[in-house]
């Protein structure tokens, strides 16, 4: 099947609980409102429910087992970098940086196999040369041997020059996600912090005392997540049809995992289902995690010559033992 040059999902959600949720929560900003035009002259009030960085985030974390520090069994012959200590524990990996290959703990650490930094490493597996245009279908190659997922998720090698990288290559999302709500209202509610100790002490910024607090949630008539996939960048790598098509199935057992289950959960309080017949595409389908499953593994055989092996970087001199995604919302 030829696919379009992009492909659009709309999966219809409510909550699994209740009619109240949770939306994500921005720094100096709280929940994201705006409005949209409705018909000649009205407005609509609407709702950023999750943004397209954590939904990337979220996506990812599908295919990584936090219990064992390693991918899913799934996605075994699939490269990625990982950074250990000196001990050689587990540090952190690309598959859960934000900044995926691109990552400090990447580019401080050693290469087990050169001995070399990562930013000393990375830029001639990359293709990049001073005074020579960006080669990007040998940048698509570079990335897709050591970690496949960053052409799925974007990468920004954002290294300075004197650093010695001529470039500051870029790869932008292929798959893009975010859900939003209309029609929304608050749903206000509170409580307090009870001190069974002191119930007229005032220290609440010890922890002490009985300590009132607000809650804002949301109603909405229509929560909706959106999903576009960008087959025309996918294919812009110059990869052979074999690579693509794993990119193509690692989408969809993403998909398949974070909405194909019926029903996931975001936040404290929110969490969501897939309402019946809510699912609208104009190019792909939203399998069975079977059906995904089966798709991935035949993939990875069909594109195994192309795959790279796992780096190790033993870790560098940064300040933090152990990295976890970080989002810009709060969860």
């Amino acid at each position: 099947m030829t696919l379009p040059p992009r492909s659009h999902l709309k999966i219809r959600l409510k909550p699994a609980s209740g009619d109240r949720f949770q939306p994500t929560g921005f720094p100096d900003l709280g929940a994201a409102l705006f409005r949209r035009p409705v018909g000649e002259s009205d407005w609509q009030e609407c709702l950023h429910v999750e943004s397209p960085q954590s939904m990337a985030n979220r996506m990812e974390e599908t295919t990584w087992n936090e219990a064992t520090d390693t991918q899913v069994d799934t996605f075994d012959g699939i490269p990625y970098v990982q950074v250990v200590d000196a001990d050689g524990e587990f540090v952190t990996a690309s598959r859960i940086e934000p900044h995926r290959l691109a990552s400090a703990y990447i580019m401080d650490g050693t290469v087990e196999e050169t001995g070399q930094t990562g930013a000393q490493w990375l830029p001639a597996r990359l293709g990049l040369e001073a005074s020579k245009p960006l080669d990007h279908r040998r940048l698509a190659r570079g990335v897709y041997e050591l970690d496949p997922l960053s052409l799925v998720h974007g990468v920004f090698f954002a290294q300075k020059q004197s650093d010695g990288w001529p470039r500051q290559p870029k790869i932008a999302r292929a798959v893009t996600a975010f859900i939003d709500a209309t029609d929304v209202a608050p749903a206000v509610s509170g409580g307090v912090k009870t001190d069974r100790v002191d119930t007229a002490g005032g220290h609440a910024d010890t922890g002490y005392g009985m300590v009132p607090h607000h809650r804002v949630e949301y109603t909405a008539r229509e929560i909706t997540a959106y999903v576009t996939v960008d087959h025309a960048q996918l294919r812009s790598y110059g990869l052979t049809d074999a690579e693509t098509e794993l990119l193509e199935a690692i989408i969809g057992f993403e998909l398949a995992s974070f909405f194909g289950l019926g029903g996931f959960r975001l936040r404290t309080a929110c969490e969501f289902e897939v309402v019946d017949g809510g699912i609208e595409t104009d190019g792909i389908e939203l399998t069975s995690l079977d059906e995904a499953t089966a798709r991935l593994r035949t993939a990875i055989d069909g594109a195994r010559d192309g795959l790279g092996q796992m780096t190790t970087v033993r870790r560098g001199s940064g300040k933090s033992a152990r990295s976890k995604k970080v989002r810009a919302e709060t969860t």
